[in-house]
């Protein structure tokens, strides 16, 4: 415990702080709590003994750490957020073991939110103040309300195509495609005509689509709450269009992120390898057409971000 700082009023029984740590008055850190460098335990929090905290972590004041809770490095918990670690609580009655609560680095708790026993915050995830967390939070998702719902993704722009222009003969002419910031991801304005019989819109392999598909899905009666994707590809490209309803696309190539809204069947987004894809705002009307330049290999998905960001050689930096 070299370079520990404990206030006097604080009690410390642990031998596991880390150097640089300080431990404001009223805390409370039992004997099998482990905490790591350069954190800050604020005034009344307590941490029972089955906790581990990393380093670099901001405790503030009236925190419980309950049995089961793992803060990896970099968190941050607001002022008298609540973890539970009992799905079925009752009196003198313990389980044998409980559930574990998971951090993940880099994440932030809102003042006075709740999580419920057994759940992963996401790395780099911000819970909302007051948020009732109910549900895993995705990695850079930022999560408010009572239950928690998916309000965005942490540093994400979200592109807009702009009015369609019309030729001379007064129906919809095309859009150059839109190449968006983040690598692998182009946004294409697809031609429609609309006339007494409804409308129609259409894109030609080298016209707007750009591989031969060998495969579709369809994506719909989504609940609001979900999020759909949260993958990558090694080697597949995808086209998609919201032929009804709306839906959010986050595209990530490991170094910038993105929000585009597909609510139009005039507006696709074409998808190529190696681009982190999640989907969530579902209307509850949404039908998505997802056209995939392959035949469904499981093999071929990347379902763990640190593997996406090690296979484009990106290493992770602060706010990722």
């Amino acid at each position: 415990m070299s370079d520990f700082s404990p206030h006097p009023d604080a009690r410390v029984e642990s031998p596991h702080i880390g150097p640089r740590t300080r431990v404001w008055a009223f805390a409370h850190i039992l004997p099998g709590a482990v905490t790591g460098a350069d954190c800050n335990i604020c005034d009344g929090v307590f941490i029972e003994n089955d906790v581990v905290v990393g380093d670099r972590v901001t405790v503030k004041c009236g925190v419980q750490l309950w049995d089961g809770v793992q803060l990896e490095d970099d968190v941050f918990v607001g002022p008298n957020a609540t973890f539970t670690n009992d799905p079925f609580p009752r009196s003198r009655q313990r389980p044998d073991r409980y559930p574990q609560t998971l951090v993940c680095k880099g994440a932030s708790i809102g003042a006075n939110a709740t999580i419920l026993p057994g759940l992963t915050i996401g790395a780099h995830a911000m819970v909302g103040a007051g948020a009732v967390v109910t549900r895993d939070v995705p990695r850079n998702a930022i999560v408010v309300g009572n239950p928690a719902r998916i309000a965005g993704y942490i540093d994400t722009s979200g592109p807009s195509l702009g009015a369609v222009p019309a030729n001379a003969s007064g129906a919809p002419g095309g859009m150059a495609p839109r190449v968006l910031a983040t690598r692998g991801a182009v946004l294409h304005r697809l031609p429609e005509i609309t006339d007494l019989n409804g409308s129609l819109s259409f894109a030609e392999i080298g016209k707007g689509l750009p591989f031969v598909p060998q495969r579709y899905f369809l994506v719909y009666g989504v609940p609001t709450k979900d999020v759909r994707g949260q993958h990558a590809h090694h080697t597949l490209h995808e086209f998609l269009v919201c032929v009804r309803g709306s839906c959010a696309v986050v595209v990530d190539d490991g170094s910038l992120r993105e929000e585009v809204t597909l609510d139009s069947p005039t507006i696709g987004l074409h998808k190529e390898p190696k681009v982190w894809i999640s989907h969530y705002k579902y209307s509850p009307d949404a039908i998505l057409l997802v056209l995939a330049s392959k035949p469904y290999d499981a093999a071929d998905y990347i379902r763990d971000y640190d593997e996406l960001l090690a296979s484009v050689g990106v290493t992770e930096g602060a706010g990722r």
